[in-house]
């Protein structure tokens, strides 16, 4: 390629960049002036937008560009000088020229010169105002989404390392380079090589993760040659009346000095090792934050086109329609956006062709005439909340009603009696539509089936509800991001498992008697209704659980009417996990969607529900579902190990015991570390929980004297104070606590997870 030729395929791109920005606001501007055409904020945004694609389209040498964008421009100019009054056909033929540009701007898709003459022609017509007494036959051309290019994301941060597009000589860059409100450059770089610095970083965040076992070994070995040196002292004490050899002497004060030298070493050593590790982990985190920032977008990113589209579908079918949008700045994942498209613009069109009526509909029924529809966008715990509404006739219940009936979907006894959210699930069918002819908008029965199965495939969920008379309400509830997935983490066959959140309905545990057999096969009884009970070790091929526990760990999972319980060996807790996908040469792997890795650096499986859901029913359609053996009530229990909680805070002691109490633990609580030393004296524990800040006693103080007393100096110590700075960790863990949790970042995981750390489960 001749420079000359990369010049004008670098001018291209850049005019192709600048084309859809502009079109963009000239799409919004031209909606706001239907409404109202004399705002003159919109006027003058839309009159600078054609005027710069014209000065643009002249730079790059596209004379059809420039032709467009100049009759535009002098149909915007005479607007906000008063000369014309913008009326339905001048914002067709703007939205028309706005569709042209954006074709002219996009390879391979560019309109024929004969288009280019007829628009310039019917335009300059419309500019005429004797010319408007006559009937325009030229066509209208329908809106036309921009045919899909190769995702390049738009990544705003202040500096990035990119690889650069080729700049002609004599190309103005100031009018191509984009920068977001607060002034910040806005760069290109391709999907995959954000996709490959996000998998870096959250490899790079779980490897830090995997130093926490090691400070905790360090800091056991640390105790042991304590308790050593000490063993060492007392051995002296008993020695001093005795005569010993001077070599025996000697040997005893080189084995005191020595530990004593290695105790110092390791202390030394322990401590830059919390503080690398501490260090990694922040920067690690701030890393992964950054990269995955970098894939967020605004929600206005799936929107472009969305208003348009209501308002022509509205035209065609002979309503006035408005769609309002709320949250439009709402950050989300890129993949996310990508995936929600397709299930918006189905709800859209649903909305403009089933809820909003007729102009002579709504003022009969008291209502103005133009419909209007509100699309809202919010982060509510993580997830990314949408909400569409409509001011329109709602779902008739009854002729619904009449369908379901119709189509034998069920008698018409028990049709009677459903509840109108039950109704409305069959609208979600495969299938089912409420039209009786086939249109070019609807009546094929795949609207909101695909809708569901789409939001599904995001791990969200989608829910209708509606008013009579009034309108309907979708709410969707999808992750903000795919590349990080919140789960239950469980045990089966000794391995850890995943089950994402957005599938489970609940965890509870089955004592045997909860246990029944319906028709040969074991169930329980569950909101109501008798729930399938199977074994997740039959399920993903592990050996069965040996344990003697009494209950049964059972995890509730559904899948639109799909629900059973699943049996596993023990609740590990909830995790965020970042997502790996498993390597394509797997293919499918069954009942397993992805992987993932724990904060030790183990290996998790995540797993598919609705994959795993099928193999339930293959297994139930084959009669080889397995029973789950339950030991018999007559085993003796195990004794349970007692921990104390000494916390001066009523809130926090009664939230500690609360917690162990449920996890089978045998829990003591103390106000104060003076009241925790004389229940330490008088009882025997398992496991000291205190915290630092306390009257009569601190909790160094506590720590230290236990530490020097014979009996308890081997008792495991955990520190929970409010006190999260690195000195206050290590004055904690120096005074022989094995584990310092912060209050700050306290939750209900992290607690739990220390105390199995320290002493394991609750039975001995």
């Amino acid at each position: 390629m001749t420079p000359e030729q990369m010049r004008d395929a670098s001018l291209l791109e850049l005019f192709g960049l600048e084309a859809e920005a502009q079109t963009q606001v000239l799409s919004a501007g031209l909606l706001a002036l239907e409404r109202d055409p004399t705002q003159a904020d919109h006027l003058e945004s839309c009159m600078r937008a054609a005027h710069s694609l014209k000065g643009a389209a002249r730079i790059v040498g596209v004379d059809a560009g420039v032709n467009v964008a100049h009759v535009m421009e002098d149909c915007l100019v005479s607007a906000q000088e008063g000369r014309l009054y913008l009326r339905p056909e001048h914002i067709d033929a703007l939205l028309q020229g706005t569709d042209l540009l954006m074709r002219i701007a996009t390879p391979n898709h560019a309109p024929s010169s004969a288009e280019i003459d007829a628009y310039v022609a019917l335009t300059v017509r419309l500019l005429d105002p004797m010319a408007l007494a006559a009937p325009i036959s030229t066509p209208i051309a329908p809106f036309m989404p921009a045919p899909e290019m190769e995702p390049v994301l738009e990544v705003e941060v202040p500096a990035l390392i990119v690889e650069p597009v080729p700049a002609a000589p004599a190309a103005p860059p100031k009018k191509t380079r984009r920068t977001t409100e607060n002034g910040e450059r806005v760069l290109r770089v391709t999907a995959e090589r954000l996709n490959s610095l996000l998998d870096l970083s959250s490899k790079s965040l779980v490897e830090t993760l995997r130093l926490k076992p090691h400070l905790a070994t360090m800091q056991r070995l640390k105790r042991m040659q304590n308790n050593g040196l000490r063993a060492l002292e007392n051995l002296n004490v008993h020695l001093k009346d005795h005569a010993l050899s001077l070599e025996a002497r000697e040997a005893l004060e080189d084995a005191r000095r020595l530990l004593a030298e290695s105790q110092q070493l390791l202390i030394e050593k322990n401590a830059e090792l919390d503080e690398f590790a501490w260090q990694a982990s922040q920067r690690a985190q701030v890393l992964y934050d950054t990269a995955l920032a970098c894939r967020m977008r605004p929600f206005a990113d799936v929107l472009t086109g969305q208003a348009r589209m209501v308002r022509d579908l509205g035209r065609d079918l002979g309503k006035q329609v408005r769609l309002e949008i709320e949250g439009e700045k709402t950050q989300v994942d890129r993949d996310v956006l990508e995936k929600l498209e397709a299930p918006l613009t189905h709800l859209l069109r649903n909305a403009v062709d089933h809820g909003i009526e007729s102009p002579e509909q709504r003022l009969l029924a008291g209502k103005p005439a133009e419909g209007l529809i509100r699309l809202r966008a919010s982060h509510q715990a993580g997830l990314l909340v949408l909400e569409l509404s409509d001011d329109g006739n709602g779902v008739d219940l009854e002729k619904l009603r009449r369908s379901v009936i119709e189509r034998q979907l069920s008698p018409s006894e028990t049709a009677a009696q459903l509840s109108e959210e039950e109704l409305l699930t069959f609208l979600f069918l495969p299938g089912f539509s409420l039209r009786n002819q086939v249109t070019e908008v609807s009546g094929r029965g795949v609207g909101l089936d695909a809708v569901q199965h789409m939001v599904r495939q995001l791990r969200g969920a989608v829910v209708l509800e509606q008013t009579a008379g009034e309108g309907s309400r979708f709410h969707l509830e999808v992750p903000l991001t795919l590349s990080v997935v919140r789960s239950l983490v469980v045990e089966v066959g000794d391995e850890a498992y995943a089950f994402p959140l957005a599938h489970i309905e609940r965890m509870c545990d089955l004592e045997p008697q909860d246990i029944v057999q319906v028709e040969g096969r074991q169930h329980f009884w569950y909101e109501g209704r008798h729930v399938g009970l199977v074994a997740a070790s039959q399920l993903l091929q592990r050996p069965a659980s040996q344990n003697g526990q009494q209950t049964l760990k059972v995890v509730v999972i559904r899948e639109r009417e799909a629900i059973y319980g699943v049996a596993v060996e023990r609740f590990i807790g909830e995790r965020t996990l970042v997502v790996l996908p498993l390597d394509e040469r797997l293919g499918k792997v069954q009942d397993i969607s992805a992987g993932a890795l724990l904060d030790d650096g183990s290996v998790v499986l995540i797993i598919d529900v609705e994959d795993m859901l099928r193999s339930v029913d293959k297994l139930l359609n084959t009669g080889r579902l397995e029973r789950i053996a339950r030991q018999g009530s007559q085993a003796v229990e195990a004794a349970r190990k007692r921990i104390l909680v000494v916390d001066d805070s009523l809130t926090v002691r009664e939230l500690q015991r609360k917690l162990l109490l449920n996890r089978g633990y045998d829990v003591a609580v103390a106000v104060d570390g003076m009241d925790g030393w004389n229940a330490l004296r008088a009882e025997d524990f398992d496991l000291l929980i205190t915290d630092i800040d306390m009257p009569r006693m601190d909790g160094i103080e506590l720590v230290s004297l236990l530490r020097r007393d014979n009996r308890l100096q081997s008792l495991p110590v955990m520190v929970v104070s409010y006190k999260d700075r690195e000195e206050d960790r290590r004055r904690g863990l120096d005074a022989g606590a094995d584990y310092y949790l912060a209050k700050a970042s306290f939750h209900d995981d992290a607690l739990l997870d220390a105390v199995v750390e320290l002493i394991g489960g609750a039975r001995a």
